[in-house]
C-alpha cells in the first residue's frame, strides 16, 4: 500500500474531483482494453515490418522507442479504468522486471496509486451496506485520508468514547472484478505481442493473481495485523494499530488511527544520528525476526507502510509505526532453512559454507556446480552488514564505524552487489530468480534502502547472533 492509501497516513490528500462510481462492468473494461491493445499491437507489428532492411542498431533503437511509446499508451488506458487492473499493473511493475521488457516495466511504474477519490455519497452508501446501523455510532470524515486502486481510507471518531479510528473501505465490485481484470491484462499483453509468453511469465502471473486476492481479503489482513500486534505490543520501539472488530466486514477494515510522520520527511532526516540509528535498528530487526523467528514477512517494502511517532529525545522514545499487513507472506520450512543458512554463512563470511548452503532447494539444485562460487561471492557481499571488520577482510575499510556499526549510506551496498552480479556468469540466474527468493530479497532491499535514506548506522550482527 502506498502512503496515499495508508490507513494511518498523517496528512489528508486534497481531492478536488471525485467519481460517482467505478466502471466494474467486464464488458466495458474488456472493450476498452481490447481496443487499446489492438492499436498497440498493430503499431508494434508495422514497426517490425518497416525496419526489415535497417541495420541492427537502427532496428534496436526504433524498437525501444516504439515499445516505450506503446507501453505508455496502454498504461494511460489502464489508468482510466482504475480498480484492480491498476493494482495488477503496479504488481507486475514491481515483480515483473525479470521477464517483462524494461520499457514495459518503466511504463507500468508510472501507474499512480493516489487516484481520484470515489465521491462521499458512493462511499457512504457502501458503508451503510457493510456496517448497517453501526455507522450511526461514528462520525466519519467525508474527505478521505487517501485513495488507492482498490480502496479508500477515511478517518472517523466513535461517538461514545472519542476513539479515533480509520476505515479502509473497499471499492464496490473490485473484488469480484479481479479474475476478469487478470484475464484482461493477460490478453492485453498477448495482443500487443510486446511480451514473450514464457514459463516465468506464467508463474509470476499466477503469483500476482494470488497476491491480488490476498489484497482484498480483509479478514486475513485483520488476523495478520493482530498477530504482529501481539508480538510487538510490549516492545516500546513499535506501534501496531489495533483492529476494531465491531466495524470490520468483508469490505471494511477498521483499526485505530495512529499519528506519525513519513520516514523520508524532513523532520526525520534532521534527527540526531543516535535517534536515527535506533529507528534504523528497530526497522531492520523486524526483517531479521521475520526470517528467524516468525517465518512470515511483510513483502511490500513501500515507505508508505511505515510512519514514525517522534519522541522528545529524552524520556519519550521515537516509535516506528508498522502499517498495512495485507502483503504478509508465509514461507515453508525448507525454504526458511535454506535462507537462514545463507544468512549464517554470510554472518561467518565463509565462502565454503555459503556454497554448501546452496542445496536442498530446486533453484540451487538445478544450478551448474561451476556457477555456485560466483553466486556465493554475490551473497557474501549482500550479507556484508551482518559481518564485522574482524571476520570480513573483503569489506571496504570505510563501511564500519569505530563502534563496529555498519554505515549504510556510505556503503553503496546495493549498487556494488548488482554490479558484481551483472559482471559474473551468475547474471543469468539473477535474471530469473524463484519468486519466493524475490520476496525475501525485496524485503531486505527495502530495509537496506530505509537505512540509507535516514543515514543510519546499525549493528545488524548482534541481531542475528541471538538466533545462532
Amino acid at each position: 500500500m502506498s502512503d496515499a492509501s495508508n490507513p494511518n497516513t498523517r496528512d489528508k490528500h486534497k481531492q478536488h474531483h471525485t467519481l460517482d462510481k467505478l466502471k466494474t462492468s467486464a464488458f466495458e473494461r474488456r472493450m476498452s482494453l481490447a481496443k487499446a491493445s489492438l492499436r498497440a499491437g498493430s503499431r508494434w507489428a508495422s514497426v517490425n515490418a518497416g525496419t526489415m532492411f535497417s541495420s541492427d542498431a537502427d532496428k534496436e533503437r526504433k524498437r525501444k522507442k516504439v515499445m516505450s511509446e506503446q507501453a505508455q499508451y496502454l498504461v494511460q488506458e489502464m489508468g482510466k479504468l482504475k480498480g484492480s487492473i491498476v493494482k495488477i499493473g503496479q504488481m507486475m511493475a514491481l515483480y515483473g522486471e525479470h521477464f517483462l521488457p524494461p520499457e514495459v516495466t518503466e511504463a507500468l511504474h508510472t501507474l499512480n496509486n493516489d487516484t481520484m477519490a470515489l465521491s462521499w455519497s458512493a462511499i457512504e452508501q457502501q458503508l451503510k451496506l457493510e456496517l448497517g446501523s453501526k455507522l450511526d455510532e461514528l462520525n466519519v470524515d467525508q474527505e478521505p485520508l487517501g485513495t488507492a486502486s482498490l480502496a479508500q481510507v477515511h478517518r472517523a471518531v466513535r461517538k461514545s468514547d472519542g476513539l479515533e479510528i480509520v476505515l479502509k473501505v473497499q471499492y464496490p465490485g473490485v473484488a469480484a472484478a479481479i479474475d476478469s481484470d487478470l484475464g484482461l491484462f493477460r490478453n492485453m499483453l498477448k495482443l500487443t505481442r510486446m511480451v514473450p509468453q514464457t514459463r516465468e511469465f506464467e508463474e509470476w502471473f499466477s503469483e500476482v493473481s494470488e497476491m491480488m486476492h490476498r489484497e482484498v481479503n480483509y479478514q486475513m489482513e485483520a488476523a495478520t495485523t493482530e498477530r504482529f500486534y501481539e508480538r510487538l505490543k510490549d516492545d516500546p520501539r513499535y506501534i501496531v494499530p489495533q483492529i476494531i472488530h465491531e466495524y470490520c466486514t468483508d469490505g471494511v477494515l477498521c483499526m485505530t488511527f495512529e499519528r506519525g510522520v513519513p520516514i523520508n520527511s524532513a523532520v526525520m532526516l534532521s534527527l540526531p544520528q543516535s535517534r536515527r540509528d535506533k529507528l534504523g535498528a528497530a526497522s531492520i530487526e523486524i526483517a531479521v525476526r521475520e526470517m528467524f523467528e516468525w517465518g512470515e514477512m511483510q513483502t511490500d517494502p513501500n515507505f508508505g507502510n511505515y510512519l514514525v511517532r517522534l519522541g522528545n529525545g529524552k524520556d519519550i522514545p521515537d516509535k516506528t509505526i508498522l502499517l498495512d499487513f495485507g502483503a504478509i507472506r508465509g514461507f515453508d520450512s525448507n525454504l526458511l532453512k535454506v535462507a537462514r543458512s545463507l544468512i549464517i554463512a554470510g554472518y561467518n563470511h565463509n565462502k565454503a559454507q555459503m556454497i554448501a548452503a546452496m542445496q536442498g532447494y530446486i533453484f540451487f539444485d538445478q544450478m551448474p556446480t561451476e556457477v555456485k562460487p560466483g553466486m556465493a561471492d554475490v551473497f557474501l557481499m549482500a550479507t556484508e552488514p551482518f559481518t564485522s571488520p574482524q571476520v570480513n577482510p573483503d569489506a571496504p575499510a570505510d563501511v564500519f564505524d569505530a563502534e563496529g556499526k555498519y554505515i549504510w549510506k556510505q556503503s553503496l551496498l546495493h549498487s556494488r552487489v548488482m554490479k558484481l552480479a551483472g559482471n559474473s556468469m551468475t547474471s543469468r540466474y539473477f535474471s530469473i530468480p524463484p519468486k519466493e527468493f524475490m520476496f525475501i530479497s525485496r524485503k531486505f532491499i527495502g530495509a537496506y534502502t530505509f537505512m540509507t535514506v535516514i543515514d543510519a548506522r546499525t549493528d545488524v550482527r548482534s541481531m542475528v547472533s541471538k538466533f545462532l
